[in-house]
């Protein structure tokens, strides 16, 4: 070659010798930085981008060490408000068009656009119209500089305190993978995580943000028992001996069980395991769906509706709730068993019905018409303080890791469900599985798709197990470009 060339714009071919190093190529990279940092402001530390900003790295490692450059800095719009959930700050762009790319190829909303061409070249909104895309947020993802940044996560928190963790998003059956980010005991963001078989590198707004009622004033902490219409905090073995006792009432054929899609296998399996226990057939889980808007939000706004067809063996475990609703409003259903969800919601059910059944207890996260209602209230955990495997729409099994402990007096649904069927039977609640290891090993026994699998064995990025026919549509769109030559990959 007659001169150096960029490496990201030639295509590499056989017998290509390829130099990397040598005072021509260091000379080069030097240049580039500093033609980088010209404009760029000297504001590294009040940077929400410090500590993983690719710009700050590359002049560690390839800039000049000093600069040349003694003129005035040109100046840019800063602190651009230019949608509801991202700022601007324009004098830290470098032009590198990536957001402008992404919203016009991915999100499929080409509102971003250079304007000014020049010394003064600015990102902007196109007049009129504003960055409110539901995937807006990838945009500071792929944002090299801090020029792009979360208005939630804004000033929050610098992320080399924060501990990353592994998991998946449960608010749709896609099933986006994630890090979860933490400091101490506290959720601060959650960006999404790559798998080409899943979601590639992106997720939406309202799933990555969908988090901040796990620390709400809402949020359940201790078990408790209604006493003259008042709940009172009680012993975790004073409240599942109340409940047992309660239970053994009633007759299986006047006890229903209302579990949750948004349950892990694990704890389906025990809620399975309880309704053996008490001889009753009328469990369900709340079907719940929306639109889907052809990227990556299912049209089944549960994340784990294919585990329960599997667990449950049966293809509609959603089948049985307007029974189970009718029994409640008729009184036939006498003892009500909770897990998970809030029933005047999506379920159908009006505060009235929640006064009928003699007996109701449940498993909450946040107080609502159905805790209220609850004569024996228990305490679970959130999605990012529990250990679990999910299968999503597609048939992949995937694994949620746990990012932060739960409150002190709250539990892991599993470990609720197995210290309930141990106080009907009147055992130890040692006695059942002790890890959730046991749970899933217990649990791949009956069910062909998983056996041989164990927890440890899904990985980070999950296994297929069933082929449902679904496609996830981002997946599809990316497939169909690199076939044509339009993106690598």
């Amino acid at each position: 070659m007659p001169r150096p060339v960029i490496a990201c714009a030639n295509t590499v071919s056989e017998n290509m010798g390829i130099r990397t190093t040598g005072e021509i190529v260091t000379k080069c990279r030097e240049g580039v930085m500093e033609f980088l940092l010209i404009n760029h402001p000297l504001d590294c530390p009040i940077c929400d981008q410090a500590g993983e900003c690719r710009l700050q790295e590359f002049s560690v490692e390839h800039g000049r060490g000093g600069s040349r450059f003694v003129d005035m800095k040109v100046k840019k719009p800063k602190n651009v408000d230019i949608g509801p959930r991202v700022r601007l700050d324009d004098e830290r762009c470098i032009m590198c068009s990536r957001c402008i790319r992404f919203m016009d190829e991915v999100a499929d909303d080409p509102v971003l656009g250079f304007t000014q061409r020049g010394t003064h070249t600015t990102l902007t909104v196109h007049p009129g119209q504003k960055l409110d895309s539901n995937y807006s947020l990838n945009t500071v993802d792929i944002c090299p500089v801090g020029a792009l940044t979360s208005n939630d996560f804004r000033f929050q928190m610098r992320v080399w305190f924060l501990k990353e963790t592994k998991s998946i998003d449960v608010n749709c059956g896609t099933g986006s993978n994630i890090t979860i980010w933490a400091r101490g005991n506290k959720l601060h963001r959650i960006t999404p995580r790559q798998n080409d078989e899943v979601n590639s590198t992106w997720m939406p707004d309202s799933h990555r943000l969908n988090f901040h009622y796990i620390d709400s004033a809402a949020r359940l902490v201790e078990p408790m028992i209604k006493a003259d219409g008042i709940h009172m905090p009680v012993p975790w073995k004073d409240a599942l001996a109340a409940a047992a006792k309660d239970l053994k009432v009633f007759a299986p054929g006047e006890i229903a069980i209302i579990a949750s899609a948004r349950m892990t296998n694990e704890e389906l399996f025990m809620a399975r395991a309880l309704a053996t226990e008490l001889g009753t057939g009328a469990f369900t889980v709340v079907p719940r769906s929306g639109e889907a808007d052809g990227i990556l939000v299912s049209a089944d706004r549960n994340p784990n509706t294919t585990g329960a067809k599997l667990v449950w063996g049966t293809q509609d475990p959603g089948a049985p709730l307007a029974d189970i609703r009718a029994g409640v409003q008729n009184g036939s259903i006498k003892a009500l068993l909770v897990f998970g969800e809030e029933l005047t919601a999506e379920a159908g059910f009006s505060k009235e019905d929640l006064a009928k059944p003699a007996f109701i207890a449940s498993i909450q996260l946040l107080a609502g018409p159905t805790a209220d209602a609850s004569h024996v209230l228990l305490p679970g955990a959130a999605f990012a303080e529990k250990r679990g495997s999910m299968v999503n729409v597609t048939g992949r099994l995937q694994r949620l890791n746990r990012a932060v402990e739960p409150p002190v007096d709250a539990h892991d649904d599993w470990e609720i469900l197995r210290d309930l069927v141990a106080a009907l039977q009147g055992a130890s609640p040692t006695s059942g599985p002790a890890m959730i290891e046991d749970v899933f090993k217990s649990m791949a026994e009956g069910v062909a798709e998983f056996n041989g699998l164990s927890l440890s064995k899904i990985g980070d990025l999950g296994k297929p197990v069933l082929d449902t026919g679904v496609k996830i549509p981002l997946l599809e769109n990316e497939r169909a470009r690199k076939a044509a030559g339009l993106i690598n990959g």
